[in-house]
C-alpha cells in the first residue's frame, strides 16, 4: 500500500484498486502501484509498504532443495578430453 501527498493541495491519497485523484491543477492520480501527475516533482511518497512485500516474495523463489542442487552443480569439475591428432 502506497500513500502519497500532493504538494499543491496537501491532499493525501492511498493506493487501492480504484483510481483516486486529488482534484487540484496538478491532477495527481494513484491506482494500485502507479502514480501519475502533471508535475511529479510536486508529489511526495509518504508511505510505501509494497517494496517489502515484493522483496520477500522475490527472496523465497527457490526452495531449499533447489538451492542445494545449484550449490552441488556449481562445485562440479569440467572434464577435459584429450584427442589424439593424426
Amino acid at each position: 500500500m502506497i500513500t502519497i501527498r500532493c504538494k499543491d493541495c496537501q491532499k493525501e491519497l492511498t493506493s487501492t484498486n480504484r483510481l483516486q485523484i486529488c482534484g487540484c491543477p496538478n491532477n495527481t492520480q494513484i491506482i494500485e502501484n502507479k502514480i501519475t501527475a502533471i508535475d511529479l516533482s510536486k508529489v511526495v511518497i509518504v508511505k510505501d509498504d509494497s517494496s517489502k512485500i515484493n522483496n520477500e516474495r522475490d527472496r523465497n523463489i527457490l526452495k531449499p532443495g533447489d538451492l542445494l542442487y545449484q550449490e552441488e552443480r556449481r562445485k562440479r569439475k569440467v572434464k577435459k578430453l584429450n584427442f589424439e591428432i593424426r
